[in-house]
């Protein structure tokens, strides 16, 4: 999670994107497979999440869509804070076995204002439905101080249909 948030530290302080980054490692090992930054403004692309980054290299990388593909170790992935709707699907189709958070409260919409979209209800009984193991509030208080920063530092907030009712 360290390396989680200084990604996402350096994303925003580089005007490269929001302050999101997310980390694909082998679960057993620990091994790094890939870190992916927010990347929305930078390419244009409003799915271009840090999670989709991540998630979409490792398997590129690894030459599988299936992170929990047969013959491989088991993934997980390591995110600064719970998974935005669009990315919560992506993390249940991506094979990964855990998903490791550094929180999952109102703090990150209510310090930088993105809009993270409606979140099932019942996310966390549907990725133990599906096996992936949920880790939670993993150095959350230093996920909390990058998103002051970035609020602090006034990058823009992308959210979709800004100023367009």
């Amino acid at each position: 999670m360290a390396a989680v948030l200084s990604f996402a530290r350096r994303n925003f302080i580089n005007n490269s994107g929001g302050p999101f980054a997310a980390g694909v490692f082998e679960r057993e090992t620990g091994k790094l497979v890939v870190i992916g930054v927010n990347r929305v403004m930078e390419y244009g692309c409003s799915s271009a999440h840090a999670e989709i980054m991540a998630l979409s290299l490792a398997q590129k990388m690894l030459g599988t869509y299936d992170l929990g593909a047969k013959g491989l170790p088991a993934h997980e992935l390591v995110v600064n804070w719970r998974p935005c709707a669009m990315c919560f699907g992506a993390v249940l189709w991506s094979g990964v076995r855990g998903l490791t958070i550094a929180g999952a409260g109102p703090e990150l919409e209510e310090i930088t204002g993105f809009d993270e979209g409606p979140i099932v209800p019942l996310w966390r009984e549907e990725l133990e439905r599906r096996g992936i193991e949920l880790k939670e509030d993993v150095l959350r208080d230093e996920a909390v101080a990058v998103y002051e920063e970035f609020a602090a530092s006034q990058n823009v907030v992308y959210n979709a249909r800004q100023g367009n009712e």
